[in-house]
């Protein structure tokens, strides 16, 4: 294969080892994705002062060239890199990028739409804003989407087995990749050409207990004269931990914002008396709660209105999973054959199944307002009315339900592809079509209230109803059940099993071809062209018995779901160049069409891309590269139908009505009052159209001294008109509209369109009558282009290797990303806001990771360090952190064939940096692990 014809930076030894890890053949087989076998003769990369190296394409151009670095900068993670951090998942790996500074949603998050994905968030501007290829190919959706809006690509279900390397391009590329390419291209290349077997398993468990995993891979390969069959089988299965597991996030008493006798629990038995905010026991709170055996009778003396006794459950969060049971397997087998000297024909299939259980939490039975006749409120009965108008809460302890409840996910991807490849014009040109589809199906079982069976358990109407004349029904509750315990059986008579469906396709043909087009006097001209066909499809099935809108004999009590189904055709075509100057300066360039036919309003886009090289030095490569971009609106954007969702809320309003700051560090609005669950309705919006940015990376690439190097990038992104729902700062912007000032009292017109906007999308009952406060009881949230996001930061690297006769060879690293601004704009004509440090928003400003490793005869130690930024605390008074972990492994090859580890991940067991403002469960931003230390042992063995 001719290598690219340009006068190239001369490779430091570091340089050269750095590329002939990532270039060189690995167990016999090339490691690149269009890397064919070098010939015989030529000189392999392990020569002293080696710079030719094979043509190769890598991630962010489809032109093949003989060096890593390029106009934009590309990190590169092995599988070599996966197994030496101790890393069990693709996930855990691109944990550690430096670039991923944008906070997601996770196995944390229990009540959300995701809870068993893993998504990444490069840039901070969201999971959807890079784009994941498997070997240069879109990967299939997450089949639910992200906080029930938003499509995704799941990282967790990627066999960690057939990965050969991954490559991130850090910056925009839509003129390569097409849409979803504005943070960066993630490109996971799987092996082929393997020749041998090895046999890995490992296994593990966390010193705070729980947790224990064990996982067995699988890889092997036979090659000959021109053919290759790789394969690799991989299982993984873990323990789930729940948060009874760890002892800072068992009970409510971990609250750090108050001393242990003022924490204010999840009241299990509550019977709310709406008129003075009493508690109604008709037996007494003591002999009340003593009947339910993990309730607690306890005083909440911090309270404004209330501090009589009250019913509460301290461990309400110990029965909820902090990680996830798994059981996964996944397959993988590629096979080539070399049909002639010019042609060559591949197959391509990996398939994974995944079984995850996990647990929200307890369950529970909550109301509205209710008039109750035979249960009678102390107040009202000093001025002789009749009954109670109340709101009830059950909690249903693990002692009632029989143990925790057990959601149940089963998943089901699988990724094929077929095609051709080989080359023309003796061999200047190379060509590869390529036909493939992806599939992902999930199925959920998830155990919940039926509401009329529960409602009828409680509550039996009264006849006449309306009895104070206020309009209200009226009801008889059942002292006797809604006061004591059930029994599991009973439990299990007013339950059902919800099942939900959903699946994501898509089908995919490119034809790409590159090659030289003609010779300058610097070097060959490089061109590269592709022509790419899709059809993507999604379709999201829940159980009908939780649609708002259902309106049958069994409808499913405090949940609802969101569904939606609709499909899409793509069709592109682009263009690259890459053109030598002189023999320090290339230029390159490219453009793209992508056309879209569905029911949003984008139609097509075009963009393009421009990116220079140039090598001063020898030793010195500075770059640049500047280009368009744009983003399709994610299908559930488009085809979401009316769903329905239970949040909780901070009625910001009231709040600041009844002259309380809510900065207050006191939090004087902590109580039911202002924070109170409402449900909300959204659906998607067809008349979307395409987000639309730009992005530019300039820096550089330098060769210190032998052995060392340095690198430095500014980037910024741009991105506007993005796609996402109402902001979660909602209320705070009704609440300026409603009071006609911002918290700091700077005036706001309420007759603006904008407070027009906000107001009109939440639902407050009447303030007027004995019973209405004006909570909110209802808003809608939809899918808008909004104005602005717009980050820029720097990435930074440093290596450096010492290779001694007696110590052996010490190799470091050390890799730094500072978030410069994160900014955005809501609608056009408002002001443009930093909130890269805003208080409310909780990404990290700056993420450091390192490496030291030590390898001196069958011995290999290393130690890697994370530095996560700081956070604002909870109390948005200022910030907390920054978080330090350090892993370490240390191995040893006991013959030519048995290698034996070590890995401790989290060394000094660290959980989050302290917040004594964090008042809500779990008392930490759900970026910080709960998990803390775990250590594995790992043994390998090499049959051939």
């Amino acid at each position: 294969m001719a290598v690219v014809g340009y006068s190239r930076l001369h490779r430091s030894r570091l340089t050269t080892a750095l590329l002939a890890a990532l270039l060189a053949p690995a167990a016999g087989g090339a490691l690149a994705q269009e890397a064919a076998q070098a010939p015989a003769d030529q000189t392999t990369q392990a020569d002293q002062s080696a710079t030719e190296v094979d043509a190769v394409v890598v991630t962010g151009s489809r032109i093949k060239r003989a060096t890593v670095e390029g106009p934009a900068p590309v990190t590169v993670i092995t599988a070599g890199d996966i197994e030496k951090e101790g890393f069990t998942t693709v996930y855990d790996a691109l944990n550690t990028l430096t670039q991923f500074t944008g906070s997601v949603q996770n196995e944390m998050t229990q009540n959300g739409f995701t809870p068993n994905a893993s998504f990444l968030n490069l840039r901070g501007l969201g999971p959807g804003y890079q784009l994941i290829l498997i070997n240069g190919r879109r990967a299939a959706d997450y089949p639910l989407p992200y906080n029930s809006e938003s499509n995704a690509t799941n990282l967790a279900n990627i066999p960690a087995a057939a990965i050969e390397r991954i490559e991130i391009l850090t910056g925009g590329a839509s003129a390569i990749y097409g849409s979803d390419a504005v943070a960066g291209v993630v490109n996971i290349i799987l092996k082929k050409n393997y020749d041998g077997d090895q046999l890995t398993v490992r296994a593990g468990t966390t010193t705070r207990g729980g947790g224990d995993t064990g996982q067995v891979q699988w890889v092997g390969g036979k090659t000959g004269d021109n053919w290759s069959v790789t394969y690799a089988f991989e299982s993984l299965e873990r323990e789930a931990l729940y948060a009874s597991q760890r002892d800072f996030m068992d009970s409510y008493l971990d609250d750090p914002s108050v001393p242990d006798d003022d924490v204010n629990p999840v009241e299990g038995l509550l019977a709310f008396d709406l008129f003075d905010s009493n508690r109604i026991f008709p037996d007494g709170a003591q002999e009340t709660c003593s009947r339910f055996g993990e309730f607690d009778t306890f005083f909440f003396e911090t309270s404004a209105v209330y501090t009589g006794p009250r019913c509460g459950y301290f461990g309400y969060p110990a029965t909820q999973a902090i990680r996830n049971s798994d059981s996964n397997q996944s397959f993988y087998v590629n096979g080539e054959m070399d049909f002639t000297d010019n042609l060559t024909g591949f197959i391509q299939l990996y398939h994974t199944r995944a079984k995850a259980k996990l647990t929200s939490g307890v369950q529970f039975w909550s109301t509205g307002g209710l008039y109750l006749a035979n249960l009678q409120s102390p107040f009202l009965e000093q001025f002789g009315i009749p009954g109670s108008y109340v709101q009830l809460q059950r909690i249903f302890t693990p002692e009632e339900t029989g143990g925790a409840l057990v959601t149940t996910i089963e998943e089901k991807s699988y990724d094929f592809a077929t095609g051709l490849r080989g080359s023309f014009a003796d061999g200047r040109f190379d060509w590869d079509a390529t036909l493939s589809r992806a599939q992902y199906d999930l199925d959920s079982r998830q155990p919940r209230f039926l509401a009329n069976p529960l409602q009828d358990y409680f509550l039996e109407p009264v006849a006449g109803g309306d009895i104070l004349g206020y309009g209200y029904d009226a009801y008889n509750l059942n002292i006797d059940r809604f006061y004591n315990p059930i029994d599991p059986a009973t439990f299990a008579s007013l339950n059902t099993i919800v099942k939900d469906k959903a699946k994501t396709s898509v089908n995919q043909a490119n034809f790409v071809v590159s090659g030289d087009l003609f010779e300058l006097p610097a070097g060959a001209v490089g061109m590269a062209a592709v022509l790419e066909a899709a059809t993507q499809k999604y379709e999201i099935n829940p159980d009908p018995r939780t649609n708002p809108n259902y309106t049958g004999p069994e409808p499913i009590f405090n949940l609802t779901s969101t569904g939606g189904r609709g499909d899409r055709d793509r069709y592109a075509a682009g263009v690259e160049f890459s053109v030598p100057v002189l023999d320090s300066l290339k230029l390159s360039a490219a453009g793209r069409w992508d056309k879209y036919v569905d029911a949003s309003a984008i139609d097509d886009a075009t963009t393009w891309q421009v990116g220079l090289e140039w090598r001063p030095f020898s030793n010195l490569l500075i770059r640049g590269s500047h280009g368009t971009s744009f983003r399709a609106p994610d299908m559930h954007y488009i085809y979401a139908e009316e769903s329905g969702f239970f949040t909780s809320i901070f009625d910001e309003y009231k709040c600041r009505a009844d002259g309380f700051d809510p900065r207050d560090p006191t939090n004087p609005c902590s109580g039911n009052d202002y924070n109170y669950q409402v449900q909300g309705t959204r659906s998607g919006d067809r008349n979307l159209d395409a987000e639309k940015g730009k992005s530019t990376t300039v820096g550089f690439v330098w060769d210190v001294i032998d052995n060392m190097s340095i690198s430095m990038d500014y980037y910024n992104i741009e991105l506007r008109d993005a796609v996402s729902d109402i902001s979660g700062l909602l209320f705070r912007n009704e609440a300026d509209c409603l009071l006609g000032e911002t918290r700091d009292g700077a005036p706001v017109d309420p007759s603006s369109a904008l407070c027009q906007f906000y107001t009109g999308l939440v639902t407050r009952e009447d303030a007027g009558g004995p019973f209405n406060d004006g909570d909110v009881t209802e808003f809608r949230s939809f899918p808008i282009n909004q104005s602005l996001n717009r980050t820029s930061g720097i990435d930074a690297a440093w290596r450096y290797k010492i290779d001694t006769d007696r110590m052996g060879d010490f190799t470091f690293g050390l890799n730094w990303t500072h978030v410069l601004k994160l900014e955005q704009q809501e609608f056009d004509g408002e002001p443009v806001i930093d909130i890269r440090d805003h208080p409310q928003f909780f990404n990290n400003r700056s993420r450091i990771s390192g490496n030291v490793v030590w390898e001196k005869n069958d011995w290999t130690t290393a130690v890697y360090y994370t530095r996560w930024g700081s956070l604002p605390n909870w109390a948005e008074t200022g910030r907390i952190g920054p978080q330090i972990l350090w892993n370490l492994n240390v191995s040893k090859e006991i013959t030519e064939k048995a290698t034996v580890g070590l890995y401790i991940n989290n060394v000094f067991d660290r959980i989050h940096p302290r917040d004594d403002t964090f008042n809500t469960y779990p008392f930490f931003w759900r970026q910080f692990s709960p998990v803390g230390r775990e250590v594995f042992v790992q043994f390998d063995y090499k049959f051939n």
